[in-house]
């Protein structure tokens, strides 16, 4: 098993060098995809950030002992991926990571917290207004009644990731703005003492509109990935019901299939 190390983690600088990697000679996966998957999960768990340069392939490829074409091999297929860019004059740096969520009844704010993707929010609305046929029909309350609409934009490394859209039954808890801004929605459920149990979620894609690719940061038309989702608690009571999209280019849902026997 051979371990190699490369140069600085400074944005500024080759971010190789604090970073090791585990290449095993003998074995029958490639030594480009073997250096590809470590780039990529490094990526991932943000000890690769996005601005961080690489180095050149020659620089590389006498950092960590292979050949150049072994090297541009896995730096070609994160490229492919849109996880690195090669740049004329500056080199090949990060882009950034695509966030892998799990399809479970879990928070967004956690689950990127837990992989390491540095999470922000900007609250865009938190309010009451009378609920619409779907809002109260997910619900169940009365179309007309009073209920908390959110609008939040969620980030990773100060990149827009997804935009979010809840809405609650207004006597539910108190939603402070400047919280939301801090954490999580359903930390702040559990906080308030609502145990959440199961959901109801379905998941879709279409383009983005102007104005949502302008929240984004995608070009009008780009893929978005679309969620809804309505969330009960212990009792069966329906707590939540949200609507969101996420930019497919850093986006994407994980589940595992089981065969039925």
């Amino acid at each position: 098993m051979a371990r190699t190390r490369g140069a600085t983690r400074a944005a500024t600088a080759p971010a190789l060098e604090s970073l090791d990697f585990a290449l095993d000679r003998g074995s029958p996966v490639p030594l480009y995809y073997q250096l590809a998957q470590q780039l990529e999960a490094a990526i991932e768990h943000g000890a690769l950030a996005p601005g961080n340069l690489l180095g050149n392939e020659i620089d590389l490829s006498t950092r960590l002992g292979l050949s150049r074409p072994t090297v541009r091999q896995a730096i070609q297929s994160l490229v492919d991926k849109g996880l690195l860019v090669r740049r004329r004059g500056v080199g090949t740096q990060v882009v950034h990571s695509q966030v892998k969520r799990p399809l479970e009844l879990s928070s967004l704010y956690d689950d990127l917290e837990a992989a390491g993707q540095g999470p922000t929010t900007r609250v865009v609305r938190n309010e009451r207004e009378a609920a619409c046929a779907d809002v109260a029909a997910a619900l169940g309350v009365a179309e007309g009644s009073e209920v908390i609409a959110l609008e939040r934009l969620r980030l990773t490394h100060g990149q827009p990731v997804a935009l979010l859209t809840n809405h609650l039954p207004a006597a539910l808890l108190a939603l402070d703005t400047e919280r939301l801004e801090s954490t999580g929605l359903y930390r702040m459920m559990r906080t308030a003492g609502i145990t959440l149990h199961s959901a109801h979620q379905s998941i879709g894609a279409r383009s983005a509109t102007a104005e949502e690719a302008g929240r984004l940061d995608e070009k009008e038309g780009a893929a978005l990935l679309t969620m809804q989702r309505t969330a009960y608690d212990d009792t069966g009571r329906p707590v939540e019901y949200g609507t969101h999209i996420y930019r497919a280019s850093r986006y994407a849902f994980d589940f595992q299939l089981l065969v039925r026997a």
